[in-house]
């Protein structure tokens, strides 16, 4: 191999004067050339035939499929692509360009004499050609390791050794369509039109990659997820403000989004652990009312904090009347599915597609199905059709498809007009909407949707949500709609997600036994120097909103439970967080002895579905509902206190900076219990998981 300075060499040395010997010996090895040349082509140069493939491309080939590196299309594609561009740039030296009648366009390598002087022209020598050999076995190595993909931070390339590092690997440039050849990263090389002013072949394919420049480099794909952000409720002094109020509307779609993330190796963004939904993603065997004229009963008990010596918890808990499904009113029920492009995705319209026929097999024959699916435009797959016509409504469900921008407003609409023209009076009556992320067509806004929710809801038609897939999702949204809806929210990252809430929960997330149901709580001052509600954030309602009917809040579903837990601060506990006031009221009246022992008072007001004034059922905590030891308390109580640890963990809190996993393990662990659809255990999971990833510790 000559190199680019000897050539410059040779090209700057005066010419010898032509001699009758050196014209003789460079014809002699002219003819020697061509004879050698002529032994190994298996048809001539030129011929109309095509070009051959070089020796070395052949062992390279040879190689590959020795070593069956074609088991994979991707790895076909990847090894495919540099040979072509071994192929094309070999046809590119060995044959001159096309010309136009008699006038050649431009020249080859091959056309342009080193020299000007035949008498220049010899042989290689023993060392040139071990030098040339060397350079070519060298290339092909390049070629195989950039060839193939990664396997590890130090990938092996197809002859074995290490792939250089600093330099990408796979994809090997193929040709610029204007006939020149451009480096990774969009970087020049030297340009090759017609191989004019080129030095040898071997040079141009071991040329390495140059660095990708930092403004082409290629940026992730964008997360468009949309989760509300919110601050932790603070710690309040009882003296100063004593009621806590809040609306009971429990979704879950917080839990399943933690576990994914989990499950991928992220710690999970702050404010996507609503603490509140990943309390009430387990179910809880609270006592509950036995008869349905009083549609919930509630639980409440008091125990020592376990990451705060000087503290208490008060656990709050209510139980929905479940009702059997010979007494579950008849469903209508519209299914608003969203087919857009960006639910192409396997977690997206397949599992969405499999979660919808889990639930129509629940249902009775008796119930109405509708689909309506939005994408550029709404429009109604299945008019509303009786469950008796299963087969009907199943291959509806299989024949969706996606494509197209987000018409989530007309989509909603078009839901609306079905639920009302098959309404069933008495019954439930409910748009199901799922989908994985914005409406981008038509009504956008957040206070525009809820407007319109809130309009519809007063007719009797619920909403509910069901969101699917990640990078798009619009939480947020998903969170405003569904408690302006009098429905529930929730996430559906597996199918064993889709069975649990479309299944197993299904009584409580479609059969509503209460709505606007609001917990107040009011706290003695006498008993209680500080409170804290832990979670609860995005619900939180003005003291005078309780008493107001107009003011919407949550729904129960039949055999729905709801749990709430404060950490409190008993008088000269020492516990403290807050002074007190220089200028403050010294005592309280509280009116009166009788009510000196309780800690708080509990007040839930609610409507029953089909009426318009609510009701009132109230419930003391005193002593008596009290526990010396943490480990006195009940198995669900404790566990449920070990999932809202957890979630404060991954919040960062500072309630529990100091409280490590191992604790909540231990706790958690304690409190399993019978777990009999495996939901507790996979939780240890999701905290080791957490541990290992070292979030927030």
């Amino acid at each position: 191999m000559v190199d680019d300075n000897e050539l410059n060499r040779l090209r700057d040395i005066a010419a010898p004067a032509p001699g009758t010997d050196a014209k003789a010996r460079a014809f002699e090895a002219a003819l020697r050339a061509y004879d050698m040349d002529e032994k190994t082509s298996p048809a001539a140069q030129g011929s109309a035939k095509g070009l051959r493939l070089t020796e070395r491309a052949q062992k390279l080939w040879s190689e590959i499929m020795q070593k069956k590196l074609f088991a994979t299309p991707a790895i076909a594609g990847l090894v495919a692509l540099p040979i072509a561009g071994y192929a094309t740039i070999y046809m590119l030296q060995e044959q001159p360009f096309l010309s136009v009648g008699d006038e050649k366009i431009t020249e080859t390598l091959a056309d342009k004499p080193l020299a000007k002087d035949p008498a220049t022209v010899r042989p290689l020598t023993v060392a040139e050609a071990d030098k040339r050999k060397k350079a070519d076995a060298d290339a092909e190595n390049r070629i195989a390791a950039e060839a193939l993909p990664p396997a590890s931070p130090e990938p092996q390339s197809a002859a074995g050794g290490l792939a250089r590092q600093g330099a990408p690997t796979g994809n090997v440039p193929a040709p610029a369509a204007s006939g020149e050849f451009a480096q990774d990263g969009g970087a020049s090389a030297p340009a090759v039109k017609g191989m004019a002013g080129t030095t040898a072949e071997s040079k141009l394919m071991v040329q390495p990659p140059a660095a990708m420049p930092a403004d082409q480099v290629p940026l992730p794909e964008q997360n468009r997820d949309r989760i509300e952000d919110f601050r932790t409720n603070p710690v309040r002094a009882a003296l100063e403000d004593p009621v806590s109020t809040f609306s009971i509307d429990v979704d879950t779609a917080s839990y399943s989004f933690v576990r994914r993330s989990l499950r991928e190796g992220v710690v999970p963004q702050a404010d996507t652990v609503r603490v509140e939904e990943m309390i009430n993603y387990f179910p809880y065997d609270w006592k509950g009312p036995d008869v349905a004229s009083t549609p919930f009963n509630s639980t409440v008990g008091v125990m020592p904090t376990p990451w705060n010596e000087h503290t208490r918890l008060m656990h709050v808990a209510i139980k929905g009347f479940d009702a059997k499904p010979a007494e579950q009113p008849k469903a209508n029920l519209v299914f608003l599915i969203d087919v857009s492009g960006s639910m192409n995705e396997q977690d997206k319209l397949p599992l969405l597609q499999s979660a919808f026929r889990l639930l129509v097999n629940k249902l009775k024959p008796d119930d109405t199905v509708s689909i309506v699916t939005y994408a550029g435009d709404a429009g109604t797959v299945l008019e509303p059709t009786k469950v008796s016509e299963k087969d009907k409504i199943l291959n509806a469900i299989d024949t969706l498809a996606p494509g197209g921008s987000t018409a989530g407003e007309a989509g909603i609409r078009q839901a609306y007009r079905l639920a009302q023209k098959s309404f069933v009076n008495d019954g439930i009556n409910r748009v199901m909407l799922a989908t994985d992320g914005d409406f981008n067509v038509g009504q956008t806004d957040d206070d525009d949707l809820k407007r319109l929710i809130e309009k519809e809801r007063k007719t009797g038609v619920f909403l509910s949500v069901f969101g699917f897939g990640r990078g798009n999702l619009n939480d947020q949204m998903m969170q405003t709609i569904a408690q302006n809806g009098n429905g529930t929210a929730a996430y559906i990252d597996t199918l064993a997600e889709a069975e649990k809430v479309l299944v197993e929960d299904a009584s409580s997330t479609l059969f509503t036994i209460a709505k606007d149901v609001k917990i107040q709580v009011e706290f003695n001052p006498q008993k209680v120097s500080e409170y804290r509600l832990i979670g609860y954030e995005t619900r939180a309602l003005n003291r005078e909103d309780f008493n107001n009917d107009r003011v919407d809040a949550g729904e129960i579903g039949s055999g729905h439970s709801v749990t709430a837990i404060y950490e409190i601060t008993p008088k000269g506990s020492g516990g403290e967080k807050i002074d007190p006031l220089r200028y403050g009221q010294g005592s309280v009246n509280n009116g009166g002895v009788a009510n000196a022992d309780e800690y708080a008072f509990v007040k839930i007001r609610y409507k029953l579905p089909n009426e318009d004034a609510s009701k009132l059922i109230t419930t003391p905590v005193t002593s008596a509902n009290e526990v010396a030891d943490f480990d006195q308390a009940s198995t669900d109580q404790r566990f449920s206190v070990a999932v809202a640890a957890f979630g404060q963990k991954l919040r960062d809190e500072d309630a529990t900076a100091k409280f490590g996993y191992d604790k909540i393990m231990e706790i958690a662990t304690a409190a399993r219990g019978a777990d009999s659809f495996g939901y507790r255990s996979e939780f240890l999971s999701l905290v080791r998981l957490a541990s290992a990833l070292g979030g927030n510790r």
